[in-house]
C-alpha cells in the first residue's frame, strides 16, 4: 500500500495541494483525474519522491519496490534495449553487473567467491534467471520485436523508445506502478496488450490518462483532483461521470421524492456494478456501490466546453478522389500507391503503426506538401477545414489577443459575438485578452478547434484533435464530431473516439493495408482472428 497524508504542495504561490490524505490499496488501478492543471502529474512525482510536498509525507513499506514510467526518451540512448528494460528493476540490474565485474577479475579471490555467492543467492530469489526472458516478452507484447532487443535506444523511433519505457516500468512485477500518460504514441495492439497486462496485474496502480475506454477497461477506482483534495470513489471513469451528472441532476430536482431518488440510483449503482474490471474485486465493489446515496456521490466542479460543427453548405456525393500517392521523406518510403475514394457520410478513421505516414497524407489533402507521385481532386460543392497535429506556427509570433486572433477567422467580426463563442470554448472575461503566445497546449487545442468551427466546412481533416485536452474537453469534441453531419477523415490514438465516430477505417502501412466500411471496434475483431 502506498499513501499520502497531511501532503501540501505549491508552485509560485498556487496552491496544488492542501492536506491530502489518500490510501491506494493493492489489487486495485486507480485513475487519477483532475481538470488541466490539477496536478495529475505533479501528484504523482510527489508519490514516486521525485517531487518532495511543502509539507505533509508519502508512506510506503520499506519492502515494497515502486516503479513510474520515464518521460525522457533520451535517457537512455547509449544503452542496450533489453538492457534499458531491466533497469527497471534497479536492485537486480545492479546485482547482475556486480556479478559480471566480479567475474571478470583477473585476481578472484575467496573473498570475492564469497560476495559472488551471496550475489547469487539474491539474484535467484528476485528470479533472476528469467529476467532477460521476462524483457524480451514485456518487448514482444508491446511490439518490439526481437530484432530489436541488442540494439541501442538511439537507434529506435521515438514510438518504439515509448514502447521500452514502458516495459521497462512494468519489467519485474513492481508493488506500486506509477503510469503518466502510457498509451500515448502506442498502436491500437499495443494498447490491447497493455489493457490484459492491467487487467492481470495483483499489484497497486495509478494511472493518468485522456483515453477513456482505457480507464473503463482497467480502473476499479476513481480518484478526482479537485478543490486542491483528492477524493477515491470505487468504479470506473463512466460511473463516475454518469453518477456525478445523475446526482446534480437528482438534487437539482427538489420536486422528486426521495424514494423516487433512492430508486433511480439503485437501477444505475447495479447496471454499473455489475461490470467490474478486475473479477476478484467485483464484490467489494459491489458492496461499496450498495452503500452509496445520494450525498455520498461526486459532483463536479468540472466544465465542458461547447463543440458544434456545422456547415455553411452540403457536399455533393462524391467529396474525394485519391489515386496512387506516394511520398518519401529523407529517402524512405512514408506513402506508396494510396488511392481512395471519400463520399458524403464518410467519417473515416486513418489506422497504421506509422504517425507520420497519416499526418503526411492529411498535409498532403490539405496541400500543405505535394506528393513524389500520384493526385487528388476535391469535389466542388467542397469545403475543407484541417486541425492539424502540430499548431505551433498558427500561435509562435503572434502577440494578439484571443478576441483579435479568433477574429481573423470569423465573417462576424463584432467582438460580442468573438467573445459568445470563446465563453463557449471557456475563455470567459479576461481570458479572452491572453496573448495567444503565452497559451498552454490544451489551450491552443480549444483555439483551433474554435477556429475549425467558424470555418462551417463540410469536410473535416482532424490530426489527433484531442491531444493536450482533458476529459472534460476529449468528451465534449467526441461529442461535437459524433453529431456533425458532415465528412471527417481523422486520426486519433483515442478507443472510445474512434468507435463512436468512425463508420470506416483505412489502414495505411506505408501502403493501403485495409480499407473497410464497418466501425472501429468491429474492424479490430476482424483483423485479430
Amino acid at each position: 500500500m502506498i499513501s499520502a497524508s497531511n501532503v501540501s504542495l505549491s508552485f509560485g504561490g498556487q496552491k496544488l495541494f492542501e492536506d491530502v490524505n489518500v490510501k491506494f490499496t493493492p489489487g486495485n488501478c486507480y485513475g487519477l483525474i483532475g481538470a488541466n492543471g490539477a496536478g495529475k502529474s505533479t501528484f504523482l512525482k510527489v508519490l514516486s519522491k521525485e517531487i518532495d510536498p511543502n509539507s505533509g509525507e508519502v508512506n510506503m513499506p520499506r519492502k515494497l519496490r515502486l516503479s513510474m514510467l520515464k518521460q525522457d526518451h533520451f535517457a537512455y540512448d547509449e544503452c542496450e534495449v533489453l538492457k534499458t528494460v531491466m533497469m527497471g528493476n534497479e536492485r537486480l540490474f545492479n546485482i547482475i553487473k556486480l556479478k559480471d565485474e566480479l567475474y571478470a577479475k583477473p585476481d578472484f579471490s575467496e573473498e570475492d567467491g564469497i560476495k559472488a555467492s551471496d550475489l547469487e543467492a539474491e539474484f535467484a530469489e528476485m528470479d533472476g534467471w528469467e529476467a532477460e526472458s521476462e524483457a524480451g516478452i514485456l518487448l514482444a507484447g508491446l511490439g518490439v520485436s526481437a530484432e530489436y532487443n541488442e540494439k541501442l535506444m538511439k537507434e529506435l523511433t521515438g514510438a518504439q523508445k515509448v514502447k521500452v519505457l514502458l516495459a521497462q516500468a512494468l519489467f519485474g512485477q513492481p508493488d506500486i506502478l506509477l503510469l503518466d500518460e502510457p498509451t500515448n504514441h502506442l498502436d491500437i495492439y499495443a494498447i490491447n496488450w497493455l489493457e490484459e497486462f492491467l487487467l492481470n496485474f495483483e499489484n497497486t496502480v495509478i494511472v493518468v490518462s485522456h483515453d477513456r475506454h482505457f480507464m473503463n477497461k482497467v480502473c476499479t477506482y476513481i480518484a478526482d483532483i479537485d478543490f486542491g483534495k483528492i477524493t477515491t470513489y470505487a468504479g470506473n471513469y463512466d460511473f463516475w461521470r454518469h453518477s456525478s451528472d445523475l446526482a446534480l441532476k437528482l438534487r437539482g430536482d427538489q420536486s422528486k421524492k426521495t424514494a423516487d431518488k433512492a430508486e433511480e440510483l439503485k437501477k444505475f449503482i447495479q447496471r454499473f456494478s455489475a461490470n467490474a474490471s478486475k473479477s476478484k474485486q467485483a464484490t467489494s465493489r459491489q458492496k461499496q456501490l450498495e452503500k452509496l446515496n445520494i450525498e455520498d456521490i461526486p459532483v463536479s466542479t468540472r466544465r465542458y466546453p461547447f463543440v458544434g460543427f456545422e456547415s455553411k453548405r452540403e457536399a455533393g456525393n462524391d467529396l474525394l478522389m485519391v489515386k496512387g500517392i506516394s511520398k518519401s521523406i529523407e529517402g524512405k518510403p512514408i506513402l506508396k500507391d494510396i488511392s481512395f475514394n471519400l463520399q458524403r457520410g464518410d467519417k473515416v478513421v486513418l489506422l497504421g503503426g506509422n504517425d507520420v505516414s497519416k499526418t503526411t497524407l492529411l498535409q498532403i489533402l490539405m496541400g500543405e506538401i505535394e506528393p513524389d507521385e500520384g493526385s487528388f481532386s476535391w469535389g466542388v460543392t467542397t469545403t475543407q477545414s484541417y486541425f492539424p497535429k502540430d499548431n505551433t506556427k498558427y500561435f509562435e509570433s503572434s502577440e494578439l489577443s484571443l478576441i483579435d486572433w479568433l477574429r481573423q477567422y470569423s465573417e462576424d467580426k463584432d467582438e460580442s459575438f468573438i467573445r459568445g463563442f470563446l465563453g463557449k470554448m471557456l475563455f470567459s472575461k479576461d481570458d479572452a485578452l491572453k496573448k495567444t503566445n503565452v497559451l498552454s497546449g490544451g489551450e491552443r487545442v480549444r483555439c483551433m478547434l474554435s477556429k475549425l468551427m467558424l470555418s462551417k466546412a463540410n469536410v473535416l481533416l482532424l490530426d489527433d484533435p484531442i491531444g493536450h485536452l482533458d476529459l472534460e474537453s476529449v468528451t465534449a469534441v467526441n461529442e461535437g464530431v459524433r453529431r456533425f453531419t458532415g465528412t471527417v477523415i481523422f486520426t486519433s490514438h483515442d478507443h472510445e473516439f474512434m468507435q463512436t465516430v468512425a463508420n470506416r477505417v483505412i489502414e495505411i502501412d506505408v501502403g493501403l493495408k485495409n480499407d473497410k466500411k464497418t466501425t472501429y471496434d468491429e474492424y479490430i475483431a476482424s483483423v485479430s482472428h
